[in-house]
Formats: structure tokens, C-alpha cells, sequence
């Protein structure tokens, strides 16, 4: 008696009223709960219609394989090579799996290069278009100007009004609001000088003796090395550092990443310099303009002004006070003084009373006073002039260096005066304008190449082959040397310096390409606080 679907004697026999089968009691009961129906005959059949059959314990007959040891190791041979083939068809699956996970792999990147380069080529169509739309308005200004200015016989008429008898383009001058602006942020500053103290957060001495190298940042090119030129925007801790490489980069110092890298330049950049806290920046070129670029909410900057009205290498950038207006020193022996909103030359200032005729006398830096009704510039036959803004009249000379003068630098409290040439260094009393100081730091093949202050003027920093720290004094107290440290370029010229907030650390350029920064480690940060 065996089960009609499965075949083997069952434990729990019932039959059919039906069809007089017999079935293993737990398949019928499932089949007629599935289907309804008689499994064998196809006619509809229910749980009534099965009834129980009683039999007697039987122990149940082994099948033939197990009857006998080769009938059982036939058995385990099968199992075996069931599972073989079994597991070959996973292999078989598992690397066709890796096959085409590795073809989508490489159609996803693919696809990720194709995206960057059509984002890259979106770029710089966009900028192209801008820049396009910035120069309609000015081609159709120099056009309607072309017109309005050509005769009805053709020629064109002489533009005598733009032209002083001296063949120089005249300049609309400072305006009576001008000075009146130019003063009165002179007022306020010098007032605030009377009042302020030595900043509590300000590195002390015996911290800057401990500072050493703590990061080296190559920004520039290798083909182009050489830092010519730093300045740093306080607020926000940003670097940025003019290349011989013809680009301007701004580092982030406390993330230690290039934020943008300002490339419009033919030539080297003298000098770059930040207008206050705002987002514009100013930059000086070998190719004889400047360049004013803004900067955007998204990080990036457009050049905002390309002005062109000096006729040699522009040496120097400097800031006025107000942050409204900026100055600019050329090898072609003239300043300009800028309307930063507009990028207007107000007046070009050309020294031919002072200066020797048959020496081709150019400035070669520049700086404005803290307070900004003076200007400071040196030139390139080793003179160091001192300017009135309001009048644009040469009021003092300092005669004594040998070489051109590469650096000028005024200290916070308005009184001293710092100047760097190939020779020495030179302080200078405002007050008296004399020279009381004088630090030939270098041998005669080595030039001075930086001076600078620090933004509280407690401190003053000199670049050559080296880097040298002193405590300011004044005329009659010693300026010491804090710290000196050697040129690790391997050129043997630190070309530019410039002291971080509260002189917590101080940038350094070189004539290599990396900017490297100097100051107290971190764990020697945490211990000190």
C-alpha cells in the first residue's frame, strides 16, 4: 500500500470515498486545501470525503541503495556530483555578476569624465560670455566716441581736450570732497592712534623666539617659479601671493587649500594687494597695468578694471585708508591716484622738478601712510620720497641708500618709517625726517629685498637671505633681533614677508614656489595657553 502521490508508504494512510485511493494523510490534506480537487483524477473532492484507515506499525522497507554499501556509496557519489555541478553553476554565475558589475563600473566613469569636462566647457562659456556682455558697453562707448569725434570730410577731429601741452593725458584731479574725505579719515585715525594700546592677543617676544617652519605650500608653477609679493585678508585668514608666473593664487590658511588662482596677466605680478575687508583685490604687473578683481559669494573672481596708464612695469599697489581709493608706482617715474568704484585715474604724479634728467628714475615701491594724507615711494636710483596726497606735492627726500629701493613700510604709530635697498636697511623718525637707524643685514651681492611692520607696529620683519625679526624700539632704544630664520628655498632670496593676525605667524615668499608659513607648533599652542 503505497501513497498515490508520493509513492512511499505513509505514516498516516487515508483514502477516497470517491475514488477509493490511497494518500499520505498531510499531502491530501494540503492538496485539497490548495486546489480543492483529486490530485489523480482531477474531480473536486473535500475534506468529508477522506476517511482514515487503520493498519498496524509496520517498520517501513529501506529503498535499494541503502540495502548495501556500494548501493550507498552509489548514493553518496550522486549527492556529490550534484553538488559540484551545483556549486560550478554558482561560480559560472558569480562571474558573469563580476562582469557586468565591472562593465557598469567603467560606464559610470565614463559617464563622470564626461560630465566634468561638458561642466568645465559650460565654464568657460559662461565666462566668455561675460566677458563678452562687460565689453559691448565699452566697444559701443569707444564707437559712439569715434563717431562723435570724426568730421563730416572723414578725418577725425584732434581730441585737444584730453591732451595737457605737455602731450600728457590730463586727469580730472581730487575733488574738493575728495580731500574733505581724505582728511577727515585722516581725524579719525590719528585720534584712535592717541588711545591705542598694545593688542592683548599680540604674539609676545618670547613666542616668536620659539617659531619655526610649520607648513611649505607650493602654489605656483615650476616652470615659473617665484613669490614676488604676499598681502592677507585678516577677517577671513586668506593668503595671497603674487607669482612670476604671471597669476595671483589665494591660499586658505587655516584649511591649508587654494581658494582661486587669478590668472589675466602677461607678466609677473609685482604686487597684490586686499582692499580692506571687501572682496576686491589689486594687482600690479610686469606687462604695465593693474588689474581690480571681485570676488563672488560662489569663490570666484572677475576682473572688474584693466587699467593701462602707465607706460612701464607697475612695481607697486598701496590702499588708502578709506578703502575707497588706491595708488599705484611705475618704472615710468610716476604714481597714479585711483577712485576704486569707478577704476578712474585721478591724477597721474610725475616727479621731473626733483629728479635727474639724465637718470632713468622709476619707482620701484610704494606705501601709503597709516593715517593717508602721506605717501611714501622709492625709486629705482636709491631716493625715498615723501608726498602730500591732498596736493600731490613731493614734501620730503631721503637720501642715503645705494641701489634701488625695494620696500617701504610705515609702522602703526605713524612716527617711524622703514625702507629696504640693496644695500641695508633704513629707519627713518617722520617727525625730524632723519635717518637713526641703519642695518646692513646682507654682503654687498646680496640685496634687501622686504621690510614690513606688523599690523600692531610691535614688530618689524626684514627678507633677504634670510629672515629677520626685531622688536620695535625707537630712536634712542635698541630694536632687537628676535628671530632669524635661514632661507629653506635653497635660492638663497626671500623675496617678500608678510605677519598673520596678531603676528600668530608670518608668510613668507621666495624665489622658489612654495609659500611657506612660520610660527609656534600646535602642541606648543596648548601648552602655552
Amino acid at each position: 500500500m503505497h501513497c498515490s502521490i508520493s509513492g512511499e508508504v505513509p505514516e498516516e494512510p487515508v483514502f477516497s470515498k470517491s475514488s477509493g485511493l490511497v494518500y499520505e494523510k498531510r499531502l491530501i490534506h494540503r492538496h485539497i486545501s490548495d486546489y480543492g480537487k483529486c490530485p489523480i483524477t482531477g474531480e473536486p473532492l473535500t475534506l468529508d470525503d477522506i476517511i482514515p484507515l487503520k493498519t498496524g506499525q509496520a517498520v517501513r522497507p529501506k529503498t535499494v541503495q541503502t540495502a548495501s554499501i556500494p548501493g550507498m556509496l552509489g548514493m553518496f557519489q550522486n549527492e556529490w556530483d550534484g553538488l559540484m555541478l551545483s556549486n560550478y553553476a554558482l561560480e559560472q554565475q558569480l562571474h558573469t555578476a563580476r562582469q557586468e558589475l565591472s562593465h557598469a563600473l567603467y560606464q559610470h566613469d565614463a559617464a563622470c569624465r564626461v560630465i566634468a569636462r561638458l561642466k568645465k566647457e559650460r565654464d568657460e562659456a559662461r565666462s566668455l560670455l561675460a566677458q563678452t556682455e562687460r565689453q559691448i558697453p565699452q566697444l559701443g562707448a569707444a564707437a559712439s566716441m569715434e563717431n562723435a569725434s570724426t568730421l563730416s570730410n572723414g578725418k577725425r577731429a584732434a581730441e585737444d581736450k584730453d591732451i595737457n601741452p605737455t602731450g600728457k593725458k590730463m586727469r580730472p584731479g581730487t575733488s574738493a570732497e575728495i580731500i574733505t574725505e581724505l582728511t577727515e579719515c585722516n581725524a579719525a585715525l590719528s585720534q584712535q592712534r592717541k588711545k591705542r594700546q598694545r593688542p592683548p592677543t599680540l604674539a609676545s617676544t618670547t613666542v616668536l623666539e620659539r617659531y619655526t617652519q610649520l607648513s611649505s605650500h607650493p602654489l605656483h608653477k615650476t616652470s615659473k617659479p617665484g613669490i614676488l609679493s604676499i598681502d592677507i585678508r585678516y577677517s577671513k585668514d586668506i593668503i595671497a601671493t603674487g607669482g612670476i608666473d604671471a597669476t595671483t593664487v589665494l591660499f586658505d590658511h587655516p584649511s591649508g587649500e587654494i581658494l582661486s588662482t587669478l590668472s589675466g596677466h602677461s607678466k609677473k605680478v609685482t604686487s597684490v594687494k586686499f582692499v580692506g575687508d571687501s572682496e576686491f583685490i589689486l594687482t600690479g604687473s610686469a606687462d604695465k597695468t593693474v588689474r581690480v578683481w571681485q570676488g563672488f559669494e560662489d569663490g570666484k573672481y572677475d576682473c572688474r578694471h584693466i587699467l593701462k596708464d602707465h607706460t612701464a612695469e607697475v612695481q607697486a599697489v598701496t590702499v588708502h585708508a578709506t578703502n575707497n581709493y588706491f595708488v599705484t608706482a611705475s618704472l615710468d617715474n610716476t604714481w597714479c591716484f585711483y577712485d576704486l568704484s569707478s577704476g578712474e585715474c585721478l591724477t597721474q604724479v610725475s616727479d621731473t622738478l626733483n629728479s635727474d634728467a639724465s637718470k632713468s628714475e622709476g619707482y620701484t615701491s610704494a606705501s601709503f601712510h597709516p593715517d593717508g594724507l602721506i605717501l611714501g615711494t622709492g625709486t629705482s636710483e636709491a631716493v625715498v620720497k615723501i608726498w602730500d596726497v591732498k596736493s600731490q606735492a613731493n614734501v620730503a627726500r631721503f637720501d642715503g641708500h645705494d641701489g634701488a629701493v625695494t620696500a617701504i613700510s610705515f609702522s602703526e604709530n605713524g612716527y617711524f618709517l622703514a625702507t629696504a635697498a640693496h644695500d641695508s636697511v633704513k629707519l627713518w623718525d617722520l617727525r625730524k625726517l632723519k635717518n637713526f637707524r641703519t642695518w646692513s643685514l646682507y654682503d654687498a651681492n646680496t640685496p634687501t629685498n622686504s621690510v614690513e611692520f606688523d599690523h600692531s607696529g610691535y614688530y618689524v620683519g626684514v627678507a633677504g637671505s634670510d629672515v629677520r625679526v626685531y622688536e620695535v624700539g625707537n630712536v634712542k632704544v635698541e630694536w632687537n633681533c628676535i628671530k632669524t630664520f635661514p632661507d629653506l628655498s635653497g635660492t638663497g632670496r626671500a623675496t617678500c614677508l608678510k605677519f598673520g593676525p596678531d603676528a600668530k605667524y608670518i608668510a613668507v615668499g621666495s624665489m622658489d614656489r612654495n609659500l611657506r608659513i612660520f610660527g609656534l607648533p600646535e602642541d606648543a599652542n596648548e601648552s602655552e595657553s
